[in-house]
């Protein structure tokens, strides 16, 4: 059975429903597989679908799951949330691809994880036997609150409390969040940035005496963000995915390799590629794209990783992060328990720390890195669409730029991680149009001029009525969570 043991070190290692039922280890860690099980590339490749895939890998890494129950799940999974398809792959000229995996029902990468985590949660608790409420706590840059939100809504057993960065999201994604319906759902804004939200809610995760209240009460924590391996896992399955689009459109040929560009920020999505490398997916490089918050680009370069530099907003909310949390567990598959605990201490006192070159040139044989700053990612929006009449969201772009110098032989994918309606104003000004007086009026003139439809899901948020609108100190999460 495969176990999980947790980046720093401590305690015995777990089962798969437990790590998904604790989100993070009890030493702060984040839980990680002991192992990287094979698959076979053609067993992947003639796969009939995407649900027929997920439950393949998935069976790997949840061994304690009946595989009946999986393979029912994700086909419930993905046979329903994803009306427009799921992840498909677009050509963007020069041996570019975009991986769309934004046609969920949040317009957002994040459904993938988020559709299925709610399942495998309440199955993980059924086969621990535990009758417990389970408290999920979110921190979100945008993307992941919302889907969240949708997957956890009026799930039995469940409540979730989401928490996004004051003045931090686009107007779109904040809409998303404080008009969700539901009765176990919860949203406040922080004032800060995300990592103010992100340092809030795992020093709660730390904290001794509020687990013991809320034991008290038949309540747990856990957590919805990438830290918790229930969100890694259902995204392994896409890399493999478009690697075999590529392969039936003829853009390589089975074994040969394929680079990937992710816009990234919690370094979530990216590792999940890392991760499918190491199960045999015939991955080259992996580019790291970021915008003006460019701490991991740095980090590539120098090994010095410095969460204490300026913060910026940029046009690319969701990446607007400078403490990565899931490097976590790439520092510790490279370099083990005892050298990672030793940095996040450092971490924690200094904001900072500096990871031994040996252990960088192991990384770099995987990973490449670059940034993009708004007006880059507004040219490349521009371009793909007067050039190739293809339309994306400023994250994406971000990712394209990266991609574009980091070129090399094999196919290159981008990750594609959000719907560009999301972001209309931005989208509109990158694209030279005049911008109307709300994101609405705005989401309508893209479609006009771009002939492409706004997805209803967003389109539909004019007329719902706004539920949530508290805005908290970062050191309220706690009174919060405790009902105080």
């Amino acid at each position: 059975m495969m176990q999980f043991t947790t980046t720093r070190g401590a305690g015995q290692p777990v089962s798969a429903a437990r790590a998904i039922c604790l989100g993070l280890a009890g030493d702060g860690g984040l839980f990680v597989p002991e192992r990287f099980p094979s698959v076979d590339l053609k067993e992947t490749l003639a796969q009939p679908d995407y649900p027929a895939l997920a439950a393949l890998i998935l069976e790997k890494f949840l061994t304690d799951y009946d595989p009946a129950f999986l393979r029912d799940t994700v086909r419930q999974v993905y046979g329903e949330a994803f009306g427009e398809g799921t992840a498909p792959l677009r050509a963007a000229g020069d041996g570019l691809y975009s991986l769309e995996l934004w046609h969920g029902p949040t317009c957002a990468f994040k459904d993938f994880a988020l559709q299925l985590m709610p399942r495998l949660l309440v199955e993980a608790k059924r086969m621990l036997g535990d009758g417990s409420t389970t408290a999920i706590l979110v921190a979100t840059s945008g993307d992941t609150g919302k889907a969240a939100l949708a997957g956890y809504c009026d799930v039995p057993g469940v409540t979730i409390t989401v928490f996004y960065p004051s003045h931090g999201t686009s107007e779109i994604q904040r809409l998303q969040m404080t008009t969700q319906q539901g009765g176990n759902v919860a949203v406040y804004a922080v004032q800060g940035n995300f990592d103010d939200a992100q340092t809030g809610v795992k020093r709660i995760f730390g904290d001794a005496d509020v687990a013991r209240q809320l034991a008290a009460r038949g309540v747990h924590l856990s957590s919805a963000n990438s830290i918790n391996w229930g969100r890694l896992v259902p995204q392994i399955v896409y890399y493999f995915h478009a690697y075999g689009q590529l392969v039936r459109a003829g853009a390589l040929k089975a074994g040969d390799k394929a680079d990937f560009c992710v816009p990234t920020g919690n370094f979530g999505d990216i590792l999940a590629g890392w991760y499918a490398k190491q199960m045999g997916l015939p991955v080259g490089k992996l580019i790291c794209a970021s915008n003006k918050n460019d701490v991991l680009t740095e980090f590539f370069a120098t090994g010095v990783y410095n969460a204490r530099r300026p913060f910026y907003r940029t046009t690319s909310p969701s990446m607007d992060i400078l403490v990565s949390s899931n490097l976590e567990r790439l520092l510790y598959h490279m370099a083990g328990a005892d050298r990672v605990r030793g940095w996040m201490k450092q971490l924690s006192e200094d904001g900072s720390y500096r990871v031994d070159p040996e252990v960088m040139e192991r990384i770099r044989a995987d990973f490449g890195a670059a940034s993009a700053d708004d007006a880059t990612a507004a040219a490349q929006i521009r371009e793909l669409f007067e050039q190739r009449g293809y339309l994306c969201d400023p994250h994406t772009a971000v990712a394209f730029s990266a991609a574009r110098r980091n070129k090399s032989e094999a196919p290159m994918v981008v990750l594609s991680t959000a719907s560009p309606f999301k972001f209309p104003r931005d989208v509109l000004a990158a694209l030279g149009r005049p911008l109307p007086r709300d994101e609405f009026a705005a989401m309508g003139a893209l479609a006009e001029y771009t002939g492409q439809p706004a997805p209803k899901a967003l389109a539909c948020l004019r007329s719902l009525p706004e539920r949530f609108d508290a805005v908290i100190a970062p050191d309220a999460l706690g009174d919060v969570v405790l009902g105080e």
